[in-house]
């Protein structure tokens, strides 16, 4: 009855929307946003909701009956309606939504464009600096490559150095003799032919080879008929690397190609959105995103899910070319029109959308499907194993819950000083590094009176606990019996009432076994619970060990700055934020030194002459 008389109340209240375009965020019981939604008609598409139909897959069946109430944000135009949804999802996370991660989530090239040497960086956050960035990609690891490649073939410098500030400082490296650099720090290449190099690298990065390898080739017969024979040999081992990477790279189409092929693969236990990136007839990346069973990937998600792919990209392509129909399951919605308008307005030109029926790009459309499907049923898998694995855990350590969500810690220091809990998560038997968290005992400086794990970590645990967010189902502790008394103790004078245990080592630094405060659980002959509980005892051991080594060096940086005269710790780390290192401190004039804010002149004269020794 409860039930009959919910739905009959949000049937009236969705019955007085307005017929026109809108967000809509669905709350649960406790008030947290669990769907968020855009429609081109609220009050149609919000009612639709709260009533039975066929067409409802069982995923939005759920996040229906799930619904306690709704509110609504009234928009000028859908475009606007695909911006606002994609902001409030980034910001709540709701339950039911496909995750739209932020741009530190995904690796980009980034190069600079205005300095007179321009350089290249891997980076993971996108900043309104002037530079151009290129990507993301799929991985941290392709970014890489692709970055060496374009430095190898382009033979642009690839160390730390920055010019023109270190032209003539120090003799060229060992790349510079390998022909691996055009050694700008020799002062022999001209900030105008430096900058048309990047220029030619930057149309790499768009994967425009064919126009690259064209103009190169007229430059070595330019240069060649000038006798200018050491130049036309370098254009032509340009060609020669630009044509082993072609080689290497699938090719499916015409070198005037320039497209994404998108298609999705969807069933009951999860989704996978494929996008395979052809640019010049070749595929240059291709990436799969996996949606779990309780997110839903309706037509409103994957339109929302694609606009934000693009906003993050540099570069948008020609011809998007879609297996998937983005309005089939709404009635009166346009979103592969408004998906259309944003594309057109980010790219600056026009970007066709096609839905290909026949032909080459029929099979392409396909094989992008498959290759989802696939990695869809290897994810599947995994995640069986991975259950298995966690049923296992809870069956040995008689948990009441299978644990979803385990928090794993560790303490780690140098005698008293940067005293450091690491806290890492898995979340379904996944590591989650975004859920990653440090904490400095004793203060900011991280310094006790005398070592004291049990108090360390007393302190690190209640810190979080008190912070509140997602509880963990179990928490796992680097240690023995102690570590867990202690911790038993701490949550239970907090009310808190969450499984506790040590993950012991051997006298060998391995994982042994898992303990209470009275008993050991032996878990050597579940061998992959031990291997689970293995990787995450050694992860949280290097999480933590990486974080307080930072500290460390950081600490000691700014104590041997405060050996200055009229350097203190403030100033100190003044001077460290600014410069980022101690090499380029070290190099810095006086005038720069004193343009550091909070540093005086007299100050810039002592760090000189400090480093002048």
């Amino acid at each position: 009855m409860a039930t009959e008389e919910r739905l009959e109340r949000l049937r009236r209240k969705a019955a007085d929307l307005p017929m026109r375009p809108g967000i809509y965020m669905m709350r649960d019981k406790n008030g947290a946003i669990i769907y968020v939604g855009k429609s081109k008609v609220l009050r149609q598409r919000v009612s639709q909701y709260f009533f039975e139909r066929a067409d409802h897959s069982p995923k939005t069946r759920r996040m229906a009956a799930g619904v306690e109430d709704f509110e609504t944000i009234l928009v000028d135009s859908e475009i606007e309606a695909l911006s606002l949804e994609n902001s409030l999802i980034k910001l709540h996370q709701p339950k039911y939504n496909i995750k739209l991660k932020d741009d530190k989530s995904y690796p980009y090239i980034r190069v600079t464009q205005n300095a007179d040497y321009p350089s290249m960086s891997v980076t993971r956050q996108r900043k309104n600096d002037g530079a151009r960035y290129y990507g993301p990609y799929s991985g941290i690891n392709i970014a890489y490559d692709i970055m060496r490649t374009a430095e190898r073939v382009f033979r642009v410098a690839s160390c730390k150095r920055e010019f023109p500030r270190d032209i003539g400082k120090d003799r060229p490296c060992l790349y510079s003799q390998l022909g691996r650099c055009c050694a700008p720090c020799t002062g022999r290449v001209t900030p105008e032919e430096y900058r048309e190099t990047f220029r030619q690298i930057a149309a790499f990065l768009r994967g425009d080879h064919g126009r690259i390898t064209a103009e190169l080739e007229e430059k070595m017969n330019a240069a060649a008929e000038n006798l200018q024979f050491e130049a036309a040999a370098m254009y032509r081992d340009r060609i020669a690397a630009l044509g082993k990477i072609d080689e290497k790279q699938k090719v499916v189409g015409s070198a005037a190609l320039d497209q994404d092929v998108i298609n999705l693969y969807a069933d009951d236990a999860c989704s996978c959105l494929a996008v395979m990136n052809v640019r010049a007839g070749r595929v240059v990346d291709n990436t799969n995103f996996i949606f779990p069973a309780e997110q839903i990937a309706d037509c409103d998600a994957i339109t929302a899910f694609l606009t934000d792919y693009y906003l993050k990209r540099e570069y948008i392509p020609h011809e998007l070319l879609l297996g998937i129909d983005l309005d089939a399951d709404g009635e009166g919605e346009d979103n592969e029109a408004a998906l259309s308008s944003f594309l057109d307005s980010h790219a600056g030109r026009r970007v066709y959308i096609r839905h290909p029926e026949r032909g080459d790009n029929k099979a392409l459309v396909a094989m992008v499907y498959d290759n989802a499907k696939q990695y869809a049923a290897e994810y599947q898998l995994q995640t069986e194993r991975e259950s298995d694995t966690l049923i296992n855990l809870a069956r040995l350590l008689r948990l009441e819950v299978v644990p979803q969500r385990i928090e794993c810690w560790d303490i780690s220091n140098m005698g008293s000083e940067n005293v450091t809990a690491g806290m890492i998560v898995a979340i379904d038997g996944r590591l989650a590094k975004s859920e990653y968290r440090y904490f400095r005992i004793g203060g900011s400086g991280g310094k006790l009176e005398k070592p004291d794990d049990y108090a360390s970590m007393r302190e690190a645990v209640s810190r979080r606990m008190n912070h509140g967010g997602d509880m963990p189902d179990l928490i796992l502790l680097d240690g023995g019996r102690g570590h867990v008394s202690t911790i038993r103790g701490l949550l239970d004078g907090m009310g808190i009432e969450i499984p506790v245990f040590g993950m012991v080592k051997d006298d060998f630094h391995k994982t042994r076994a898992l303990t209470t405060d009275e008993d050991e659980i032996s878990i050597a002959r579940e061998q992959s619970v031990f291997q689970f509980i293995y990787k995450l005892q050694e992860e949280v051991h290097r999480f933590t060990i990486s974080r307080m080594s930072d500290a460390k060096r950081k600490s000691v940086k700014t104590s041997s700055l405060t050996k200055i005269n009229g350097i203190g710790p403030a100033k100190s780390k003044a001077l460290l934020a600014h410069f980022g290192t101690m090499a380029k401190l070290r190099e810095a004039s006086e005038e720069d030194i004193a343009a550091v804010k909070g540093i005086s002149k007299t100050d810039a004269v002592n760090v000189r002459a400090y480093f002048a020794k």
